[in-house]
């Protein structure tokens, strides 16, 4: 079915809602048939900005060809549940162009998203190494106002700590190792030699005295901390 058919269909069918309405005596029926009317509104409204689009593109058949260049998708987020993970890109005015347009394809370890002829541009997107597999067959795409919502199916309940395994080992990296066997004073030592080693002059002479007060407490005559 075409757009114009398509569009022909929600006006008859909005046409025969405000029939309905009409007649309906009963407070009940008479919000429900408004709920549905406002639906089909919402639908015939955007069925008619892609027809609009389409005779644009009709009438200046160089549109398609404008389109040549490619941006990353870089406002996006993403959540879970038991079942899914979720990934939400925002991209104004998604909703308004064909679905066929929004491409997302699936393997167990990534997805990718294509969203083509957008605002006169190709959008896309591709995230590689996923925390942990995903079942590719599962997985879907589901077109919203302004947002294209990428549902990856998991292959196990496990939470996600992460979307990808790439951000775990860099989330591991910048956690200090720990050393059972290690005295608890040396790692108080190290970290006052990385704040030394990095501060300022007012902090190297604050750690300084305060270094030079505490052994003068201890042992009279000992010398500053060796930096």
């Amino acid at each position: 079915m075409d757009l114009t058919e398509q569009i022909n269909q929600l006006e008859a069918d909005l046409q025969e809602l405000g029939s309905l309405l009409e007649k309906a005596e009963r407070k009940r029926v008479q919000e429900l048939l408004k709920q549905e009317q406002k639906k089909v509104e919402k639908e015939l409204s955007v069925k008619r900005q892609q027809k609009e689009q389409q005779a644009r593109r009709a009438a200046d058949p160089s549109a398609a060809s404008k389109a040549t260049y490619t941006v990353k998708i870089t406002n996006y987020a993403w959540d879970q549940s038991e079942k899914f993970v979720k990934i939400y890109l925002t991209l104004k005015d998604v909703h308004t162009i064909p679905s066929e347009n929004v491409e997302v394809n699936f393997t167990e370890g990534s997805f990718s998203v294509l969203v083509k002829d957008l605002g006169g541009k190709n959008h896309q997107m591709t995230v590689l190494n996923l925390l942990y597999p995903i079942d590719e067959k599962e997985s879907y795409k589901k077109i919203k106002t302004d947002m294209v919502l990428v549902m990856c199916k998991k292959q196990s309940a496990k939470k996600w700590e992460y979307l990808t395994k790439v951000e775990k080992l860099a989330k591991d990296k910048e956690k200090p190792a720990v050393d059972d066997n290690a005295d608890p004073g040396d790692g108080l030592m190290n970290m006052l030699k990385k704040i030394y080693s990095e501060g300022d002059d007012e902090m190297k002479r604050t750690i300084n005295k305060a270094w030079s007060e505490s052994q003068e407490k201890k042992v009279q005559g000992e010398g500053m901390m060796d930096f």
